[in-house]
């Protein structure tokens, strides 16, 4: 039993397939079919059924996948502490972001970072979830902060919940209501952004999933476009709550409670290789991450979408 060999068959648990882990993990596909047969005949044990559909975990398989999991995660904390003893300097943090992330989390995050780390040179990239996954799976960076990031070559650490939240001007006439029905606002103003994202669809997917058609007004680009339309009455925008926080404190915005819809709820996330022990530069931001995750919530209510709540 060796080390790729568990950290392939878990690709294929989490991609669901031989073709999708061997894109995920930059092998052959015939790679991973033959790790994943040398460790069933090491362990004398099939793992996988194997049909015309995706292949599903046997027994065996079930049995073995909390193992695996656990066994990858010692060898990370093996790797870390002995990269731990030896002598530090002062050198580069990468970091691989999202742009909500840039945008709202990382400035207040990195002005205390670089206070205490003068002599570290941070450099910064942005993308999607994808892209910033792939950045710390290509070793382009240390750190990744985005939503949702899963994958067998990278520790993943959630830092809290960033559910979308509906918000309007607070003297637009329809913020007078703060607790609302999904029907009710099937025919409000709605401003939507970044068409295809995953956030675009939460946000459409909620009314898709109640045969409800939203009055979109304006599409836009960005999360920060979205905001400003908001800001200047043009309607309402299912934002994310990272992305709030000052403007919800200061009663700029105020959040509009759905009581009969599922909250859209949203991880953010932190992630690190697995393989490559996390330096002292990259630990010392995520401690700082984990507290600005801890305090950065607004101070007014956010939109609870209580399933079922008193019409």
């Amino acid at each position: 039993m060796e080390f790729d060999q568990l950290e392939t068959f878990l690709a294929v648990v989490t991609y669901g397939g031989f073709h999708k882990a061997a894109e995920a993990l930059h092998v052959s596909q015939p790679a991973v079919s033959g790790r994943i047969r040398a460790l069933e005949e090491s362990l004398g044990a099939t793992l996988f059924t194997r049909g015309r559909a995706n292949p599903t975990l046997s027994a065996a398989g079930k049995a073995l996948r909390p193992h695996a999991e656990q066994l990858l995660r010692t060898i990370a904390i093996a790797r870390q502490a002995v990269h731990e003893l030896q002598p530090q300097t002062a050198g580069a943090l990468r970091i691989a972001a999202s742009l909500s992330v840039c945008t709202y989390l990382l400035p207040d995050v990195l002005q205390d970072y670089k206070a205490a780390n003068s002599g570290v040179m941070v450099h910064l990239r942005s993308g999607n979830s994808m892209q910033v996954l792939k950045m710390v799976l290509d070793g382009e960076a240390d750190i990744g902060v985005a939503r949702s990031l899963h994958h067998p070559g990278v520790e993943t650490m959630t830092l809290r919940d960033d559910p979308l939240i509906l918000v309007g001007h607070p003297a637009h006439p329809m913020a007078q209501q703060r607790r609302v029905h999904l029907e009710e606002i099937e025919s409000w103003p709605l401003i939507f952004y970044d068409r295809g994202s995953s956030d675009w669809t939460l946000s459409q997917g909620l009314f898709r999933r109640a045969g409800l058609l939203p009055n979109a007004v304006l599409e836009v680009e960005t999360i920060e476009a979205a905001k400003r339309m908001v800001e200047r009455k043009l309607g309402f925008s299912f934002l994310p709550q990272i992305a709030l926080t000052q403007e919800l404190r200061q009663r700029k915005l105020v959040s509009v409670e759905i009581v009969d819809a599922e909250p859209l709820h949203r991880n953010l996330d932190v992630i690190h290789p697995r393989h490559r022990p996390l330096a002292k530069e990259a630990q010392d931001l995520l401690s700082l991450l984990r507290t600005a995750a801890d305090t950065a919530l607004p101070l007014n209510n956010p939109q609870r979408h209580r399933k079922g709540a008193a019409k």
